[in-house]
């Protein structure tokens, strides 16, 4: 039986218990679960195609992989995309944790050695957990270009984050075209999660690239269009269209890597249902709900961040996405230990709030906190009051 770490969050149930006891309620901004309410128009398209006796395709429909492409050139720059080279997933951290495995990563026979893959510093832990399930090497860095030869002939799989979970950095079109570049010399896969890509703050919409983006993948040589091989972006419309309870998510890209994931997912089993795929074109063909939701975590965000600065809380990055990365304003970051983590884990959950440690996340999250901005209106002023009192 495959061994893997205890799900982290599971660890969070005391200060969970001790937030609960607060007078006035708990404030959850720890996991960061959409509260609001899945717009109709979304909901309407998943009533409509209810009936649905037949197997769906693994592929998606085309209605589906049509509306994904006409999103990409909307709102991602992303223009001329083939449909053909668009993959509905079941959720995006099914694509994550899977991805390794699907490529055909992990042990490399009779050398004594494994596939390498890549994730930044601070992250998401399940490209840690994908690599693992795979039998692959994870391995954290912001500076693959400082890795010795060797190392990076054994690279497979490079993880990009931007915006970033849990920071909300952002990584510019430059450096992310750089890694590109790396990643085909030494015939490695970029899976860029571009997840919060809708949700800019203190930056333009345009500052925030899509790996598919042709300022960072450049043009085919023998074509002129933007080049994808060897790419993939991933996104989930879970948090900009309240639809995380669907698993509707996405991949697009290089033709060969879509190709070869549709027929292993063939085999597999693992599609969209049908009424979700149609529930998922919808979302996607409409941004007026995206931009209304846009602006409730632009208050919720403003109300949030004065309020953790003026408990003594220093905000860091966190100029895009769902969440403050947040340590005290004092500390010092290099000097930090996990404790400092839990420690002001406990101390927002005697407020009767919670948030998620920063130490889930890497060595690098240790001192830090994650706030997310996902609580109902009165919830997230509860919480700024508290903080504030």
């Amino acid at each position: 039986m495959l061994t893997l770490p205890e799900y982290p969050w599971d660890a969070l149930a005391p200060y969970l218990q001790k937030a609960r006891q607060h007078p006035e309620g708990i404030v959850n901004l720890s996991i960061g679960t959409p509260v609001d309410p899945t717009p109709e128009v979304i909901q309407a398209a998943l009533t409509a195609a209810a009936d649905a006796p037949g197997y769906p395709t693994t592929h998606g429909t085309l209605a589906l992989r049509e509306a994904i492409a006409g999103w990409f050139a909307r709102r991602r720059g992303v223009t001329g995309l083939d449909p053909e080279n668009i993959l509905p997933t079941v959720g995006s951290k099914e694509l994550v944790a899977w991805l390794p495995t699907l490529l055909g990563l992990g042990a490399r026979a009779g050398a004594g050695t494994s596939d390498v893959v890549l994730r930044p510093l601070v992250a998401y832990p399940t490209y840690d957990i994908g690599a693992q399930i795979a039998g692959a090497t994870p391995l954290a860095t912001d500076d693959p270009f400082s890795l010795d030869e060797e190392t990076l002939q054994r690279v497979r799989l490079i993880w990009i984050n931007s915006p970033s979970n849990p920071t909300g950095a952002v990584a510019g079109a430059e450096w992310m075209s750089e890694v590109v570049k790396l990643a085909r010399r030494i015939g490695a896969v970029v899976a860029s999660d571009e997840c919060y890509a809708e949700l800019p703050w203190e930056v333009a919409e345009d500052d925030v690239p899509s790996v598919l983006d042709p300022r960072v993948c450049g043009t085919h040589p023998e074509t002129g269009a933007p080049d994808h091989r060897g790419l993939l972006a991933v996104y989930s419309a879970s948090k900009q269209s309240n639809i995380a309870g669907y698993r509707a998510a996405f991949a697009a890209g290089c033709p060969e890597l879509i190709s070869g994931l549709i027929n292993t997912r063939k085999h597999a089993g693992m599609i969209v249902p049908a009424p979700v795929q149609a529930a998922l074109a919808a979302a996607l063909n409409d941004d007026a709900h995206v931009a209304a939701q846009r602006e409730l975590y632009r208050r919720r965000r403003a109300l949030m961040v004065p309020a953790l600065q003026a408990a003594g809380l220093q905000i860091e990055d966190s100029v895009a996405g769902l969440y403050l990365w947040c340590r005290a304003a004092e500390a010092d970051p290099s000097a930090s230990t996990a404790e400092d983590t839990w420690a002001l884990v406990d101390q927002m959950a005697r407020r009767g709030i919670l948030v998620g440690p920063g130490v889930f996340y890497g060595e690098q999250g240790n001192g830090y906190i994650r706030v997310a901005l996902t609580a109902t209106d009165e919830r997230i002023a509860a919480a700024a009051a508290r903080l504030t009192s």
